[in-house]
């Protein structure tokens, strides 16, 4: 075949193709082609493509283009890998075939945008140049949201923070189950390069950041499988920096805490760790004592068992945060140091600079009582017995007398582990304490006096109105007793007057029957 060419697609394979088939199509080659020798004739040569995207494989699929004459099913399968080819190659009746099928993106599977998707990955700078990384990543954020709109997982971040000291087995459900976001397992597979462009692309979307904190968190457990320490510490410093660009509140705490020993471990770069304690400072309250006893880092077990100076970057970054700090998650806060506190005092290798700055780390309104930090302090002073009294002194400065209850100032007054002074000033407010406690108690007995005095009064004045009352009631009583017996006479006086009257009658009826029976005798 005279008019074959042997091109070779990145050193990886060597092709011999029809070059007027292939120049009918692709104004790139017909350039190449057409360049003269130096001796101004032109000849044929093989030709090495370097860069080509796609390697042998999209090399293939543009030959047969060609050889159909253009008639080639375009599809979801193909269509990046031959947009990047029609790109390179300069085929415009190609690349016309190209974005049309982009075109139709909304109707393709996930599956489809799955696989377009991992093409841009492995023609990544051809892709993000091109705007087809972008437009499939806008795909493929939208049907996630859709989803989540749809059956929202309903999860904090911190239910499913991932813990890297446990097994490697994978947690994720199934797509149909709401353990984790069904997608995470697809993205897992994602190169840091694209998963950095598709967290971008989600977070301007608007996606919720507790969701891209699940997945962030999930991808570095499972870009930790199988890698060398190099990849590993790649991984965290990709991770790290992009938790440091969502929301904080979202970012688990738990979850922080785990990347922080792997971190420490792969000496990641100081920017790395910086931001990683900044994310944990900011929601330091979240944390629980276990988290906080961080070992000391190795060559400085001699200065104390824990990490102390971490402890106090943290602090340092929960109150230098730029929002306003609730009163609820700074009593939080202060009753999480007081348990720590108390956990590192017996440690007799802590300095006493370094337990002064962290008893007097947090301010007063962190704490309703002072008994939790006089108690440690009480016991670092015991472990400590060699300590100068001015060290003591700069030790219990911190003590809020004011904060101390009563058995606590009463036993540091009678305490020898205690310096002379914090001792004296304690026993000087505890004296006050009471002068004003027995103010406040004369004060209320005389207001309670006077209460009672005018209750006294009052009750007083009541007894007389209820007597006046009673008395009355009694004439009234009285009065009407009387009227009962007057009625009661005159019932008698009528009873006695009727019989009294029956027998006169029954009298003058008996005179007149005699009269009438005698008046014949009188006539004979």
């Amino acid at each position: 075949m005279a008019s074959a060419i042997g091109i070779d697609v990145n050193g990886e394979e060597s092709f011999f193709v029809d070059k007027q088939v292939l120049s009918l199509f692709s104004r790139r080659l017909r350039k190449l082609l057409e360049k003269p020798s130096e001796s101004g004739a032109i000849e044929t040569v093989n030709l090495i493509l370097h860069g080509f995207p796609g390697g042998a494989e999209a090399f293939e699929l543009v030959t047969r283009f060609c050889y159909n004459n253009g008639n080639f099913q375009i599809n979801p399968t193909n269509t990046c890998i031959l947009h990047f080819v029609a790109d390179f190659m300069e085929m415009t009746n190609l690349m016309k075939l190209t974005e049309k099928s982009l075109d139709s993106i909304l109707y393709w599977s996930w599956s489809d945008v799955l696989t377009a998707l991992k093409q841009c990955q492995d023609c990544f700078e051809a892709a993000n140049s091109s705007g087809v990384l972008d437009k499939i990543l806008d795909s493929l954020v939208g049907r996630i949201m859709s989803a989540s709109e749809t059956s929202p997982s309903g999860f904090s971040p911190e239910s499913s923070a991932l813990r890297f000291s446990c097994d490697t087995r994978s947690t994720i459900s199934t797509k149909n189950g709401c353990n984790l976001a069904w997608w995470f397992e697809d993205l897992s597979v994602l190169n840091f390069d694209t998963i950095s462009k598709a967290i971008s692309c989600m977070v301007s979307k608007k996606l919720e950041h507790a969701s891209i904190s699940r997945f962030l968190f999930y991808y570095l457990k499972h870009r930790y499988l199988n890698a060398t320490s190099d990849e590993k510490r790649q991984a965290t410093e990709i991770v790290v920096d992009l938790l440091h660009s969502l929301d904080n509140k979202c970012v688990s705490c738990k979850g922080l805490f785990g990347i922080l020993p792997v971190s420490s471990s792969l000496n990641v770069s100081k920017l790395c760790r910086n931001k990683l304690e900044s994310m944990i400072g900011s929601q330091i309250d979240q944390a629980t004592l276990d988290n906080l006893l961080v070992p000391a880092p190795y060559g400085m077990m001699n200065n104390s068992l824990y990490d102390v100076n971490l402890i106090l970057r943290f602090l340092k970054y929960f109150l230098n945060n730029s929002e306003p700090i609730l009163v609820s998650r700074l009593k939080r806060l202060g009753s999480l140091m007081d348990s720590y506190i108390a956990e590192i005092a017996p440690d007799p290798s802590l300095k006493p600079l370094k337990f002064a700055a962290i008893t007097t780390a947090l301010p007063d309104a962190a704490r309703d009582s002072y008994d939790a930090v006089y108690q440690a302090i009480d016991m670092y002073l015991q472990v400590h017995p060699q300590l100068s009294e001015e060290e003591k002194v700069k030790i219990c400065c911190c003590i809020n007398f004011e904060k101390l209850s009563s058995e606590s100032c009463k036993h540091l007054t009678q305490s020898l582990n205690f310096p002379s002074r914090t001792a004296i000033q304690a026993l000087i407010f505890q004296n006050s304490k009471l002068k004003s406690l027995l103010q406040n108690t004369t004060n209320n007995n005389l207001k309670k006096f006077s209460r009672h005095s005018a209750d006294n009064e009052q009750h007083v004045n009541l007894h007389a109105n209820r007597l006046n009352l009673s008395m009355e009631n009694e004439k009234l009583k009285s009065h009407l007793q009387g009227m009962q017996c007057r009625v009661m006479e005159l019932e008698k006086v009528c009873r006695k007057m009727q019989t009294q009257l029956t027998q006169v009658k029954k009298t003058k009826l008996s005179s007149s029957s005699t009269a009438g029976r005698s008046l014949p005798r009188l006539c004979s």
